[in-house]
């Protein structure tokens, strides 16, 4: 693993989750396939769409771990027929596992696989609104 030179200072001991957090959104970052869509669907709620193409839900897989969405897809080993001959084969047949970070207090709400696109919603929840009074003590 490289380690990052901005976080190598010894002053700044204690920010190891916070680079492993960084080096998560680089290699995110670098990743192109599927090619996704992020979508701002009003209230604090997205929607992320990826290009699937191919993939059956059993095929597909979507996990949060320590707010890291990952959508892995596996394949089956190749799904053509030794009689099919391509003359040109311009869909990706191959499996991938693409990764997002999320913010603090985002959750998953739904994941739909519909005409070749994954939709996976997230939404942030309003937090409960809570008054709290703090009784005061007399010092003397």
């Amino acid at each position: 693993m490289n380690r990052s030179i901005l976080f190598d200072s010894p002053f700044l001991l204690g920010f190891e989750h916070t680079r492993s957090l960084i080096e998560r959104a680089a290699k995110a970052a670098a990743e192109s396939y599927p090619p996704y869509n992020v979508e701002d669907t009003g209230e604090g709620s997205l929607r992320i769409t990826l290009a699937v193409a191919g993939f059956t839900p059993d095929q597909l897989t979507v996990t949060v771990e320590d707010r890291q969405l990952v959508v892995a897809g596996k394949r089956d080993g190749d799904t053509a027929r030794p009689e099919e001959a391509y003359l040109h084969r311009g869909i990706a047949a191959r499996g991938f596992i693409r990764s997002f970070v999320l913010a603090d207090g985002m959750v998953v709400d739904a994941a739909t696989l519909e005409h070749g696109l994954l939709h996976i919603d997230l939404a942030r929840p309003q937090p409960e609104r809570r008054i709290t009074t703090i009784p005061i003590r007399s010092a003397g």
